[in-house]
Order: structure tokens, then C-alpha cells, then sequence
């Protein structure tokens, strides 16, 4: 790793950033976004939701608190590249192992330091997240844009294959009983869902997301968990069949991508947004309560609320955007948002949806 190896960030639509190298020396591509958090970079790092997407931090000095064993969302870094202003090379945190270009190193992702991300933020704000490349090893800007001219759009592109599980498994551990048993169909699942799953007494066992309606069925689930992930809602075509195949039978809560997915085979649309929301201090009105909550989140693609079937009610809105957060079929025992109460990182003002999905499931049990 070198630190100060001249590196190049170009976007497709000619703009260039030029800096330092970060992390592993190479080239990368994918969408380029960015996340508002001030911390949380490496709850943000091993998310899955962000697969093939640079993701750039908008607080300017990163890695201030180090790198821990403990808050990973996912085993391994899940962005393509990352993108910041500065790097804190000596951290300072009692739980800190390593820094943060030791971990993008040691894991093999590259990234770009000393650059204007206020720049490159608004740029992205006013023409739209795309595709991009880091470079570390060539700054050529003709050779880079001949590669870059090859990546696909985020459009239409179906990511949860490369990021769920291979094969199914439990998650939970404790050994004494649960009051209830949840199949999660894993898009891209975040560690801290299940943990605040298995706090609200459901013992847990996750699905690969090809799993058929007739697999779920005959694990005879309490409820069933729609998770988040990657990549266009649309192009999933067996999550939304196998969602469609279990509406009504079982009890569905549905997050991010799960949202999305659950709106779907409701017969709902999905669009690409702009530029996405991604960050942990987003204001989201509870339509049931008139409350507002603060809340986490990360996604590129939204539901239609003018597509949204009779028997379907939209339950949250976004205040910056008035964009879908969150939907419930009460004919259908299913719910959804499209934030993240989970929350690693950010507040905690949504957790109670956990305890929503149990009351459904406890009231399906009496019925």
C-alpha cells in the first residue's frame, strides 16, 4: 500500500477528481453515490446493499474511530470503491484493531483520498448517481473511459444473486425457546436485522433468495422476513413471484430492497431515484401517528405511490422528497419500509416496527 500514489477518480459523464491513493492499489467500477453519515463508514463498508457501488462519505475526515471486529454488517466489504477527503491514519478508539486503509487494504478494496467530496457530492446531487472508476495504477483518462464505457447501468441490473447465501441456515444461537420461528429470504441481509430479530424472541433461519413459496411453506414459518440489498427491485423476478405465492399465508415485514420486492407483488411500480437517499438523518412522517422519525438509509430505487393498489395504504412518506418510506396490506398481514430501523449505523427512533412484525405474528397465531 502507498500512500501517496497519484490516483484518479473519472465519472462516465467526463468529470474528473484526481488524488491519492487508498486502501488496495488497482482499478475499480461501479456506481458512484454518496452517504451523509458521520460515522458508521464501517457499518456502510460491509453492508450488501452497497454492491458495485463507490460510495463516497460527505463528512470530510474518515477513520477517526478505527476499524473493529464487532461492527460489521456482512462477513467481507461489500462497496466496489470507496471515496473520501481524508484519512485518519492513526485512530483512536479503545475497540479499534486496525485503521481503515489497513482494512481496505487487507480486503482488497480501492479507494481514493484527497479529493474534493463537497465537489464531487453536488455534482452527483445535480446529474445523477453513476458509473465510475478509481484507478491507482494508470491515471490515462482515454484507457480508463474505454473501460468504464463497458459497465452496465444500475438500471435493470439483478445484484442479490451475488451477495445472499449459497445455502440456508440459523442464525440464532440462544438456546432457550423462541416465541417465534421466522424464515428471513436473504436480498442482502444486514447482521444487525437479525440480531434485533432474534432480540424480539424469533429464532431466525436464513433463506438463499431463490428460494420457492413452496420451501417457505413447508418450513411452515411464523412470519416471514423480507430483507434488504442490492441492485434494481425489478430485475428480481423470482422474489417477487415467490412473494406473490405467499401473500396471505403467512405474516410478511419487509425492509429496503424487501420493501420494494413486497410492493411489487402487491401489483405496485418501482423507479430509480436521482441520486438515492443514503445517510442517517432522514426525516421520515409516520402517516398512522403524525410523528416523525429520524431514520437511516440507503437506496437508489423507490416505490411509485401513484401505483399503489386499493387494498395497499402507505404508511410512511419521506419529508425531504415525499417519496415512499414504508406501506401495510392489512388484507395480507404484510408490511414494509423502505428505511432502515434496524439502524447500524444511526438512530433508533424505527425499532419498534420489530415488535409490529411480532404482534402480526402473535395475532396470527390466535386466528
Amino acid at each position: 500500500m502507498s500512500a501517496n500514489k497519484p490516483a484518479v477518480l473519472l465519472l462516465e459523464d467526463g468529470r474528473v477528481f484526481t488524488g491519492q491513493s487508498f486502501g488496495y492499489i488497482g482499478q475499480t467500477i461501479g456506481e458512484v453515490c454518496f452517504n451523509t453519515g458521520m460515522s458508521g463508514y464501517q457499518e456502510i463498508l460491509t453492508d450488501p446493499s452497497y454492491c458495485k457501488q463507490i460510495v463516497t462519505m460527505t463528512s470530510p475526515h474518515i477513520g477517526n474511530y478505527g476499524v473493529n471486529a464487532e461492527d460489521i454488517e456482512s462477513e467481507n466489504i461489500q462497496v466496489a470503491g470507496f471515496a473520501i477527503k481524508e484519512e485518519t491514519l492513526i485512530p483512536s478508539n479503545w475497540r479499534s484493531v486496525q485503521s481503515i486503509g489497513n482494512y481496505l487494504n487487507e480486503e482488497k478494496i480501492v479507494g481514493i483520498k484527497s479529493i474534493d467530496t463537497r465537489a464531487l457530492t453536488r455534482h452527483i446531487r445535480n446529474q445523477g448517481a453513476m458509473n465510475g472508476i478509481i484507478s491507482s495504477t494508470s491515471v490515462n483518462i482515454d484507457s480508463l473511459k474505454r473501460k468504464l464505457s463497458t459497465s452496465p447501468s444500475m438500471n435493470g441490473l439483478d445484484l442479490v444473486k451475488v451477495v445472499t447465501t449459497k445455502n440456508k441456515f440459523r442464525w440464532t444461537k440462544k438456546n432457550h425457546k423462541m416465541d417465534y420461528n421466522v424464515a428471513a429470504i436473504d436480498y442482502g441481509i444486514k447482521h444487525n436485522i437479525l440480531r434485533l430479530l432474534e432480540e424480539n424472541s424469533c429464532d431466525v433461519t436464513v433463506f438463499p433468495a431463490q428460494t420457492t413459496a413452496k420451501e417457505i411453506i413447508d418450513f411452515n414459518p411464523n412470519g416471514i422476513f423480507l430483507s434488504n440489498g442490492p441492485g434494481d427491485p425489478s430485475a428480481v423476478t423470482y422474489g417477487v413471484t415467490m412473494v406473490k405465492n405467499l401473500l396471505g399465508k403467512k405474516p410478511i415485514f419487509g425492509i429496503c430492497l424487501g420493501h420494494q420486492i413486497l410492493a411489487l407483488a402487491l401489483g405496485a411500480k418501482t423507479f430509480k431515484l436521482k441520486f438515492g437517499h443514503r445517510g442517517i438523518n432522514h426525516p421520515v412522517k409516520n402517516l398512522q401517528t403524525g410523528e416523525v422519525e429520524i431514520t437511516s438509509q440507503n437506496h437508489g430505487f423507490a416505490v411509485d405511490l401513484e401505483s399503489l393498489p386499493s387494498n395497499v395504504i402507505a404508511t410512511h412518506i419521506n419529508l425531504n422528497d415525499n417519496t415512499s418510506e414504508g406501506l401495510r396490506c392489512n388484507d395480507m398481514r404484510a408490511f414494509s419500509v423502505q428505511y432502515h430501523p434496524e439502524s447500524s449505523p444511526g438512530p433508533h427512533d424505527s425499532r419498534y416496527l420489530f415488535n409490529d412484525f411480532t404482534n402480526m405474528m402473535k395475532d396470527a397465531k390466535k386466528n
